[in-house]
């Protein structure tokens, strides 16, 4: 069995046997009046267990009126960004994770062996389904994002290192080169390693931010370099958005179709991801790049007015619940994302749960994401 497929059990068995069922499944897509059920309990469960080991989700439990059929308080995801909030002691903290960049504030997220590897498997079944796990195959990689550093507890990159798992690593480039105090954006390290990379004999991974590729593939239009055309098999994989470059951002469409241009890469094997620290389930396009919601969560749209759920296709606030998290009270989690969901027979695909389209952030705030802080490395030199 593949590593990061293997099992893993729950803190406590006897307290939480449908959160365990749950995230047990192996169909990352898989729907029915079973599934729902099965959801509906293991989320009695995790409410029981943070309001039994959490002060703050305790008071904000029985103070407030439970809403939807999921019984748990709308959490706003910038609440993490101002407290730290554990259900478990600290020593049992396996892994500590932030959201934002070098300055500003951050989320603080904080994951116990269950929750990080259960996250960590949910990734593992998708690209599992998709047959992006190649333990026979080796590959080339670029990052669009973070050079490891002894003191870098980013999110973002956690999750693209831990994406290198999946098919051995031959060689590996970052487009944010650690400085030894901070980082620094290296267009013309990607534009070799990628030219590099189309000479040898096997496929190429390209992981992380879409603004970082976007500027890396102009500053090979204003070399004047001819197309490439990467190994077969090469992979790129997005996420984090443009948020703090949005002004230079291009239609998703767009990107595409310069990546299969200058790069060789058929538009099935280019996706784009939604996730974030505070709620780790992996939403991965379908190949008619939309954003299926996964039998480990649920998407609900709420009203920027009233927080009332509004129905498919109207915009408002994107709301995510998932019962896989025991170390952090964030299983119903708002985020600052503007977004509208839509039937799953509606994209056209094989999958059946609904798909939600993002349409941005909500609002103008001085808290920054990941790639809002990377943004700024890239301002002047693309």
């Amino acid at each position: 069995m593949n590593p990061h497929l293997a099992p893993v059990t729950v803190p406590d068995p006897a307290l939480l046997p449908h959160v365990q069922r749950l995230c047990d499944l192996t169909d990352p897509y898989a729907c029915g009046p079973a599934e729902d059920d099965l959801f509906a309990a293991a989320m009695a469960e995790i409410n029981v267990w943070h309001a039994e080991r959490s002060p703050f989700f305790a008071a904000v439990h029985e103070g407030t009126a439970p809403d939807g059929p999921y019984r748990a308080p709308l959490v706003h995801a910038n609440f993490f960004k101002r407290h730290e909030v554990l259900s478990i002691p600290r020593e049992d903290v396996e892994v500590h994770l932030t959201s934002s960049g070098t300055t500003g504030q951050k989320s603080q997220m904080f994951f116990d062996h269950w929750t990080i590897r259960s996250a960590q498997r949910m990734v593992a079944r998708i690209f599992e389904r998709n047959g992006w796990i190649t333990p026979e195959q080796e590959a080339n990689y670029l990052l669009c994002s973070y050079e490891p550093a002894p003191s870098l507890k980013l999110g973002t990159a956690f999750t693209d290192n831990y994406l290198c798992d999946f098919a051995p690593v031959r060689d590996v480039a970052y487009a944010l080169r650690a400085t030894g105090g901070g980082h620094e954006f290296d267009p013309f390290g990607c534009v070799a390693a990628l030219r590099r990379f189309e000479r040898e004999d096997v496929p190429v991974r390209i992981l992380g931010f879409p603004a970082f590729l976007f500027f890396t593939l102009e500053r090979m239009r204003t070399l004047g370099l001819p197309p490439l055309r990467l190994p077969e098999g090469s992979l790129v994989v997005l996420g984090g958005g443009w948020k703090g470059d949005a002004d230079r951002s291009v239609p998703k469409e767009e990107l595409y179709a310069r990546i299969t241009g200058q790069l060789g890469i058929p538009g099935e094997r280019i996706r784009d991801t939604f996730g974030s620290v505070e709620h780790c389930v992996p939403y991965v396009e379908c190949e008619q790049h939309r954003l299926h919601a996964t039998v480990w969560s649920r998407v609900t749209i709420r009203s920027t007015r009233t927080l009332d759920p509004l129905p498919f296709g109207e915009p408002g606030y994107l709301h995510l619940v998932s019962p896989y998290i025991t170390s952090v009270p964030a299983q119903s989690v708002v985020m600052g994302d503007l977004a509208s969901l839509h039937p799953g027979d509606a994209c056209g695909c094989d999958l059946g749960t609904p798909w939600f389209t993002v349409h941005g952030r909500a609002g103008v705030s001085r808290n920054r994401s990941c790639a809002a802080a990377a943004a700024e490395l890239m301002r002047g030199m693309a």
